[in-house]
């Protein structure tokens, strides 16, 4: 019936084009203008949703005659269904109009039913897992999900299939959502930040002026939560105004820039809220000043870190919407908007979009969420963009062009810059903490968070200092052994692991000459319950030097106890599988890269973590975050006849 229908609307002419601007919803079509792109940006976004819902489509459960998993999307990375994989409508729908293959549409009404089977609540609500006691909140990003599909492409419904979609939305937004969401940081505030948007959407596709109040509402209080003075939005925390030790507030990148920050700026957009606009303007350069040259977010320092997956965060929908419907105000924009679709397509495979760079060197299979999410975003850029036939120069991002050493007071992370190389150190002490645990999870002590070479890629990156299950639903378990990316401090002593990781009272001070960036860390060892080691009372300092050719690590002990003992600066860098790795002597480690070779050099003997050495060839540590292989050197400090350890990374 749905196939015949369809071939009955293709004949009719009836179905919307590639590029047409035609919505159905409750009053029947309107026009919409589209923000112009550079085509490379609009090709590269079409074939990664095309890509994608292909990936999807082979695993959409179908036929099986049971409706707790016909529509579902199977996930070979969880041992669970994905609640939210009903989001998946909206691109398959998008994607139904594209090619006018039935299989997309019949896809899209398959994934709707699932959910109206198997996570839909008598609230209106849609649970993130199966389990109807599970987390509502999701409920914004579905009912978004299906207001954006029914808005650009409702006429791919036959009548009576739409108007049960739009009752469907209506008792969503006017049940649970309308009853819940009444200020704007009642939780997590991804979730009142997009709820602005929403509500707005809810408002017009189903002409009820209840709906664009809320959205008001809600809108009128987003400025109260971004910091000064460099505008990154913060409430990412349990509670979301949560204050550390230091005083900071409760900052994730990830969420912020992949989900946040996009439903303020399409409700701004289509308001036209010069105001909120121009403020928007200033808070988006704000947070590019931590993207990457390849397009990564660095958000090794956040407070959702558990989630960073280099691109980004696990369950975000991707930074495309907010930045490329802004360049026009600001061109690099633009630039960060493709150059993170690039890394999005480095990172896909067999049609999935991995959480990671080396999912596929250390044969991690991917979570099918970061997949659905990420296509709503590039269905929702093609929906809103047409491209344009004029060659634009591309204007670079800051953190490619940027020199020297900018402090991020609000967060206490520090960016450098000097020749090639690309730093962060952070002592971000805030800590995001649930009902199963308030362990550190993000880098801080004074860390050199993550360390990046123009020319061959990132060498250092952090994990957490324990790999937890902060999100059971939403992560997937760590395959193999937990080992911190994180360069680091550590002395483990009668089972238990001392490190700076977990000092969220390091101090850090910086100072830079002509011919160097330097960091003076002092820090203290504890274990993950902030408890530090009587018998050696451990204090250190830490030292980061930036010099043109070099990067220079070294640690070494403040305090003079008569139980030194050995400690250890263990040194990640990050190398996928399949890269040649040479012993040159006892204190170089050569590693050959596409674009260079690394050479990493000490003043005393380094070695791999044991479970590391395999043969000949050394076996690479994976980290689930932020999804990305490294060979874990370690150089000890054993108190002969030395001030320090000392650490040497170069690339030639």
């Amino acid at each position: 019936m749905l196939r015949r229908e369809f071939a009955r609307l293709i004949s009719l002419g009836t179905l919307g084009g590639l590029y047409g601007t035609r919505q159905v919803g409750a009053a029947g079509p309107v026009e919409e203008p589209k923000k112009i792109i550079t085509k490379e940006l609009h090709t590269l976004a079409k074939d990664l949703l095309s890509e994608w819902c292909d990936g999807m489509l082979r695993r959409q459960i179908r036929a099986t005659g049971d409706i707790t998993l016909d529509g579902a999307l199977r996930c070979d990375a969880c041992a669970h269904l994905h609640g939210r994989c009903s989001d998946a409508l909206y691109p398959f729908l998008k994607v139904a109009n594209t090619t006018k293959q039935p299989k997309y549409l019949d896809a899209a009404v398959a994934a709707f039913d699932w959910a109206e089977n198997n996570v839909s609540r008598e609230d209106g609500s849609w649970t993130t897992g199966t389990n109807p006691r599970s987390w509502r909140g999701t409920s914004i990003f579905g009912a978004i999900a299906r207001a954006e599909a029914l808005h650009y492409h409702g006429e791919m419904l036959d009548e009576s299939r739409r108007n049960t979609w739009l009752e469907r939305l209506d008792r969503a937004a006017g049940g649970y959502l309308y009853s819940d969401f009444r200020q704007i940081d009642f939780t997590n505030l991804n979730y009142g930040m997009t709820a602005v948007y929403g509500f707005h959407l809810f408002g017009r596709l189903l002409n009820d002026p209840k709906y664009t109040r809320r959205s008001e509402q809600l809108a009128a209080s987003v400025k109260e939560f971004f910091t000064e003075p460099n505008r990154l939005l913060w409430g990412e925390g349990k509670p979301n105004d949560n204050r550390s030790g230091r005083g900071l507030p409760a900052v994730d990148l990830g969420y912020n820039v992949e989900e946040s920050l996009n439903g303020l700026v399409l409700y701004a957009l289509d308001v036209n809220d010069v105001s909120l606009l121009e403020f928007l303007t200033k808070s988006l350069e704000g947070h590019l000043q931590f993207m990457l040259p390849d397009g990564a977010w660095d958000n090794s320092w956040g407070t959702r870190s558990a989630k960073w997956s280099y691109w980004g965060s696990r369950t975000t929908d991707g930074c495309q919407p907010a930045y490329a419907l802004m360049a026009d105000r600001n061109p690099a924009f633009e630039t960060a908007a493709l150059r993170n679709a690039e890394l999005l397509k480095r990172c896909t495979s067999d049609g999935l979009l991995h959480g990671g760079p080396h999912y596929v060197s250390h044969q991690v299979a991917p979570c099918v969420h970061h997949t659905f999410a990420h296509a709503k975003a590039m269905a929702l850029l093609l929906d809103k963009t047409q491209p344009t036939e004029t060659k634009r120069e591309l204007q670079p991002l800051p953190r490619l062009s940027s020199t020297g050493v900018k402090h991020f007071p609000e967060l206490d992370v520090w960016l450098a810059s000097k020749g090639p190389w690309r730093a962060t150190v952070s002592a971000y002490d805030s800590i995001y903490k649930t009902k199963s645990t308030d362990h550190i999870q993000q880098p801080t002590g004074g860390s050199l968070a993550l360390l990046y070479h123009t020319r061959v890629g990132t060498v250092l990156a952090s994990s957490m200092a324990r790999y937890l299950l902060v999100e059971p639903l939403n992560q997937q378990p760590q395959p193999g052994q937990d080992f911190p990316l994180t360069t680091r401090i550590e002395r483990r002593l009668d089972e238990h692991w001392y490190t700076n990781l977990y000092d969220l009272e390091a101090t850090v001070t910086s100072h830079e000459t002509g011919k160097e960036i330097r960091f003076e860390v002092a820090t203290q060892l504890q274990d993950e319950d902030r408890q530090r080691d009587e018998a050696s009372r451990d204090q250190f300092q830490l030292n980061y030097c930036l010099q043109d050719d070099r990067v220079q690590i070294s640690a070494s002990p403040l305090t003079s106890g008569q139980d030194q003992g050995v400690f250890s600066l263990v040194v990640p860098i990050i190398s996928p599988s399949g890269e040649t790795v040479r012993f040159v002597s006892k204190t170089q480690i050569e590693i050959e890269k596409p674009e260079g070779r690394v050479v990493c050099s000490a003043n005393v003997p380094l070695r791999l973590e044991a479970n590391a050495i395999d043969g000949k060839s050394p076996r690479r540590i994976f980290n689930m975050v932020p999804g990305m292989e490294a060979l874990p050197i370690i150089a000890e400090y054993s108190g002969e006849d030395l001030d320090e350890i000392r650490v040497e990374i170069s690339v030639v």
